[in-house]
């Protein structure tokens, strides 16, 4: 799809995972013993609320849980966030797709956000009152 195995979470480490609730809020989505989704979010140091690692099982894709996981990792923001900003690769047409539905657009990130992720774009909405 992205043509490209340097995306950061396919290099995480379990360590590094285990470690995400230090600095993110994480919201995990199970069915029985069975991770099948989850999202993570982190304030930014201009108010904005960054959306990570939004994942869906790939046999459960298409059934609504991806947009589900989306609001809910926007309703981890606290009320001081003005815009809602994340990632995804530039072929990912899928979750681009879902994201602008969703109100995202693709804009360019700050400088310095997001250099390290190759073929990677931004998408962000404002935060509604």
């Amino acid at each position: 799809m992205n043509n490209t195995l340097n995306i950061p979470a396919l290099h995480e480490t379990v360590d590094d995972v285990l470690r995400w609730p230090e600095s993110w809020a994480t919201l995990c989505l199970r069915r029985g013993n069975r991770l099948v989704g989850a999202v993570r979010g982190q304030s930014t140091a201009d108010n904005s609320w960054e959306i990570g690692r939004l994942m869906v099982a790939p046999d459960l894709a298409g059934q609504g849980l991806g947009r589900w996981l989306l609001k809910a990792g926007e309703d981890l923001a606290p009320e001081s966030t003005t815009r809602f900003v994340l990632f995804t690769g530039a072929k990912s047409e899928r979750n681009i797709r879902i994201y602008q539905r969703a109100g995202y657009q693709l804009c360019e990130p700050p400088a310095g956000i997001g250099d390290h992720v190759e073929g990677a774009v931004y998408l962000a909405r404002p935060a509604l009152p």
